[in-house]
């Protein structure tokens, strides 16, 4: 049967950089006449590339929703969709997971799956490295970044189209039993909806390595170490102090996890930290007055994207969410503890979790905030 909002979905929607040049079919310039009554015509001058002004608040809810954030700043006539065709496209998310268009009252909620891997050759092996549901309240002006611990034993629905037939396993290896990519993202959103009970408004697969160019043609990021750790990836040493960090260091740090003091939930708000540095940096850089700059990084963003947007056009996602503010952002720890299991570590849900879903699926996660500050983290 055909996904109600496949209509306006490409499967794949691969971006290509088309080069035109004047005088050639499709170029919107015309070479003129040289006829004489060109010289009584007024000369036709090259348009200056006006720079609508950036607003002081630039959105931020994570990587996934990085290209709305700059192409916001922009507004909104014709740059959303020149960038809308850099965005592959694909169902991410499993019809069990995928809420009903939202109305403007109501919050909404956005699966992130991070990956290192995006090689078709390699997609069957990918785990997820990083999960992180974006919460958005109805108001709008802020956002909350929950992290699901990767190790967190789950009942895995079964894949449909392929062998695995289901299980108990850590939540990342729904994105492998489900075959990588697409089929692997919407199997991980079945289990995230089993789990939690949440549907979700929209998804985005996220290649991490690409965002390193990202960070790059920013000029890196200001990240603040509170715990020396040595990279079991790059043997670098991280001490502790704030710091600024290029693509390559920053996306280094954010991926540890042993030997701190918190393991994969120390790893997981130093990640919500680094998503809010991106959207620091972003504001405060000269891309407002940089065109030439602010293409190559919203390009690389949307190279490194593969997004699901349940539907809505990405014009009307950047109109109702031009209110967010990097300010306004706040990291969940999902209530869970470490537990060894026979000879395996997994995460295990705390009492809390219920309370905390049942709010992400309602208007008042706020209120849940407020009184679990245990497991919120000021970004």
């Amino acid at each position: 049967m055909r996904h109600p909002h496949a209509a306006g979905v490409r499967e794949v929607a691969t971006f290509k950089r088309k080069r035109v040049t004047p005088g050639k079919p499709g170029h919107s310039v015309q070479k003129a006449d040289s006829s004489p009554s060109d010289e009584r015509r007024p000369r036709r001058t090259k348009p200056v590339r006006r720079i609508p002004r950036w607003p002081k608040a630039l959105l931020g809810v994570g990587f996934g929703l990085v290209l709305i954030a700059l192409v916001a700043g922009l507004g909104l006539q014709g740059v959303t969709q020149r960038y809308d065709q850099s965005l592959a496209k694909e169902l991410l998310l499993d019809p069990a997971a995928r809420r009903d268009r939202s109305s403007a009252s109501s919050p909404l909620n956005y699966l992130l799956v991070g990956s290192d891997r995006r090689n078709a050759a390699e997609q069957s092996d990918q785990r997820a490295d990083t999960i992180l549901i974006a919460h958005i309240p109805a108001g709008r002006d802020r956002a909350y970044l929950i992290s699901v611990p990767r190790d967190l034993l789950v009942e895995i629905p079964p894949a449909p189209g392929n062998a695995y037939s289901g299980g108990s396993d850590k939540i990342n290896s729904a994105f492998h039993f489900g075959g990588g990519g697409q089929p692997g993202a919407r199997l991980l959103s079945a289990t995230l909806t089993q789990v939690t009970g949440l549907r979700f408004d929209g998804a985005a697969l996220i290649d991490f390595s690409g965002f390193r160019k990202v960070i790059d043609l920013l000029g890196g990021v200001r990240m603040c170490v509170d715990t020396p750790v040595r990279s079991i990836h790059t043997n670098t040493q991280f001490n502790p102090g704030c710091q600024e960090m290029d693509g390559a260091r920053a996306l280094d740090y954010a991926r540890q996890r042993y030997d701190l003091p918190g393991g994969d939930f120390d790893r997981q708000r130093h990640q919500q930290q680094l998503l809010r540095a991106i959207m620091d940096k972003a504001s405060a850089s000269d891309l407002r007055t940089n065109p030439r700059k602010l293409d190559e990084v919203i390009r690389a963003v949307g190279a490194s994207l593969t997004v699901d947007t349940n539907g809505t056009p990405t014009q009307d996602m950047v109109f109702g969410l031009r209110g967010l503010r990097p300010e306004a952002m706040k990291g969940i720890q999902v209530p869970s503890r470490s537990e060894m299991i026979g000879d395996t570590s997994y995460v295990v849900l705390d009492e809390g979790a219920a309370g905390l879903f049942q709010s992400l699926r309602g208007p008042d996660l706020d209120g849940w905030a407020q009184a679990n500050p245990k497991w919120v983290n000021h970004l």
